[in-house]
């Protein structure tokens, strides 16, 4: 294998298995457990819980499976990233940084694809 295709290697399974984690951790149970999770869901910005659930299933599930695909990847990670920021600055500001660190790690995740994008392993490069 060469570096170039090593790297593609890389940035697939990066994308996959961090978009997945996200998407099984926190995706499916908001969308799966919509009613519970309108009950329980932070409002910080006081859009409404149904308003501010929709925006985080956005961010959890649909953007996530763009990611997997490898279609939109740089602006799918945006609403993601969105969602972890206010998670961690707004919402729970006063979490250290041992019980923030799946937070920071999808934070890590997600801008590293941000910054060198999907890589060229995608369903189609037009959309990537």
């Amino acid at each position: 294998m060469n570096e170039s295709r090593n790297q593609d290697l890389g940035l697939l399974f990066l994308r996959v298995s961090g978009a997945l984690f996200l998407l099984w951790v926190h995706g499916l149970p908001k969308l799966l457990n919509y009613s519970e999770q309108l009950k329980l869901i932070e409002d910080p910005f006081h859009l409404g819980a149904n308003i501010t659930l929709l925006l985080a299933i956005f961010a959890e599930v649909l953007c996530p499976l763009l990611i997997i695909a490898g279609v939109l990847v740089r602006l799918a990670c945006l609403p993601i990233l969105s969602v972890l920021v206010i998670a961690l600055v707004v919402v729970h500001p006063e979490w250290t940084l041992f019980e923030a660190q799946f937070g920071w790690l999808l934070l890590i995740i997600f801008t590293t694809l941000l910054i060198s994008g999907p890589g060229r392993w995608v369903v189609s490069q037009r959309f990537s």
